[in-house]
């Protein structure tokens, strides 16, 4: 059994940097001397792709940091499975920057977007299976609920590939499809709260 204080702050730790670094390539170039406004505000528009990449990442990274703290595993400490696939879901988590400046960079090409879409698809599904560990042995009426954001996130990361193959530089905006996380949420309550009234 490792000690889940320890486990924790190394998932603290490894999400707040992998969130610092993503900012790094959103940068204009040391070379760049604009000579007016006009031109600072173009060269300023160029980066719309690039911020497009970071706020993603940002996003999702958020979404994967929160999701963890809430099906965290109860007690002072972790099995060994559970840990190792935490460090596998920490590695997907420090290729997240990588992936970022890879595809900001070179977002017309379809091939960056698998990388990126293609880490986001692993890191849902090693989150998937450390829920099964969490899950293991307890009752749990809401597995559906606590696989939503990742199944939503998969779903946006096909369809970001689908995309990609036949405009690629307009596939990452299809990560929003991330947002319906809550409205769905809400549906599926709601549905499970109509369903609890009727049987009463």
């Amino acid at each position: 059994m490792i000690a889940k204080l320890r486990l924790d702050a190394l998932t603290d730790g490894v999400f707040a940097v992998a969130m610092t670094l993503l900012v790094i390539d959103l940068r204009l170039p040391d070379s760049f001397n604009p000579q007016d406004a006009a031109e600072l505000l173009h060269r300023l528009g160029e980066l719309w792709h690039q911020f497009i990449a970071y706020a993603v990442s940002f996003y999702v990274l958020s979404m994967r940091w929160i999701a963890l703290v809430r099906l965290s595993p109860r007690g002072e400490s972790v099995s060994d499975e559970y840990t190792k696939w935490a460090l596998v879901n920490l590695l997907l988590v420090t290729l997240v920057p990588f992936t970022t400046i890879t595809v900001g960079r070179y977002i017309a090409l379809a091939p960056a977007i698998w990388l990126y879409a293609g880490n986001t698809i692993l890191m849902a599904l090693v989150a998937m299976r450390m829920i099964a560990l969490v899950e293991r042995g307890r009752k749990s009426g809401d597995r559906l609920e606590h696989r939503l954001g990742l199944l939503t996130l998969i779903a946006a990361s096909v369809t970001v590939i689908a995309v990609s193959f036949f405009a690629p530089k307009w596939a990452m905006p299809a990560f929003l499809l991330n947002v319906l996380d809550a409205p769905l949420r809400r549906l599926l309550r709601g549905r499970k709260s109509a369903g609890g009234c009727k049987a009463d």
